[in-house]
């Protein structure tokens, strides 16, 4: 089951057979700036919306309700301009952590309908220094990723300015480590590789050597396996789920090429192993006016991938080295903000 957002519209895309989709759409009050499913439960999924705070669907997104805001839990001095990140705990039933711009962290354990919030977060001797480059008066929370084996473990990317983690769930941080990536988009973890984290950052940009990172040891130490990346700025991020050594990730030379539609240049490549990373075309759209690729692996299907743009949606189902686009309604136009999740098949 994929859930895709565009402006204030989540379309949910229910898989029939490798050829056939059914898809719904449902529309929100405001734009949908945040969206993630439940890993434990097929059909429940979860979006922030602009505005108007958290909403939910039991039922594989044929219908959405709101369930509350993070206002009366939230204590900083600046206000909540919106929620940027969301993510379920693997392993623990109900808990979903949330984060804000400003930089904040938020923790429900009852499917988002009360929250507190994890204060000592904005507390970490870094967060004077974490700003957005084109707004450097704030950051964001840009990824949350809790570990899906060791309970209590979260790892955060702060745009821009930080990776950092909590062992116990949130009740405290430990700050970035000075090899750690500094501008992470997008973080991942793996069921099958205890301790191993990906990042894909905008880092490459003024180094490199840096734009992909990985680390065998939970965020410790890093390696930096950039051979065969042309292209730096890097943006999506997935892991096969049935395969820990394959890797696809999406980026572009700068962010002005990832983003802007007048000039985008964006692309997709994929390692395996230890082999060098490879650019992958095959079934893609030119790319030529393709914004950079949201990237995310079948959680039900190994080999199976997922890539959204304002090109449309691709499917690769032979651990990405091939992709053939999956055909949407004509009313269905993506346009940035985009978001994309996966969660596991309704029975």
């Amino acid at each position: 089951m994929i859930y895709l957002t565009t402006g204030n519209t989540v379309i949910t895309l229910l898989r029939k057979s490798s050829q056939e989709w059914h898809a719904s759409q449902y529309h929100l009050p405001d734009v949908v700036t945040a969206i993630c499913s439940d890993p434990l439960i097929p059909g429940r999924a979860f979006c922030a919306v602009k505005g108007s705070g958290f909403w939910i669907t039991s039922d594989g997104g044929r219908s959405w309700q709101w369930i509350g805001n993070l206002t009366s839990v939230y204590s900083g001095e600046k206000p909540i301009r919106y929620i940027s990140a969301l993510a379920v705990s693997p392993l623990e039933r109900e808990v979903i952590y949330a984060g804000t711009d400003p930089s904040a962290m938020f923790k429900s354990e009852n499917f988002g309908r009360s929250w507190v919030e994890l204060t000592s977060f904005r507390d970490l001797p870094s967060a004077p220094t974490w700003s957005f480059p084109p707004e450097p008066s704030t950051s964001h929370i840009k990824w949350i990723e809790p570990d899906p084996i060791v309970y209590g473990r979260v790892f955060v990317a702060v745009e821009a300015g930080a990776l950092v983690r909590t062992i116990d769930g949130g009740h405290t941080w430990e700050d970035r480590l000075p090899d750690s990536p500094y501008d992470s988009h997008t973080l991942a973890t793996h069921p099958l590789a205890p301790h191993k984290l990906y990042s894909a950052a905008g880092d490459g940009v003024s180094n490199p050597g840096r734009g992909y990172s990985e680390s065998m040891d939970a965020g410790l130490t890093w390696q930096r396996p950039n051979e065969g990346l042309e292209h730096h700025y890097l943006w999506g991020l997935a892991v096969d789920s049935g395969n820990p050594d394959i890797v696809v990730v999406s980026g572009a030379s700068t962010p002005w090429k990832a983003h802007n539609i007048g000039v985008a240049e964006s692309f997709i490549y994929r390692r395996e192993k230890d082999s060098p990373w490879q650019k992958v075309t095959q079934g893609l759209p030119p790319i030529t006016g393709t914004i950079v690729w949201r990237l995310v692996a079948d959680v039900s299907r190994a080999g199976t991938f997922y890539a959204l743009s304002n090109k449309g949606l691709y499917m690769s189902e032979d651990t990405g080295l091939s992709w053939r686009q999956i055909r949407l309604s004509s009313s269905i136009k993506p346009t940035e903000p985009l978001g994309i999740a996966v969660g596991p098949d309704e029975k």
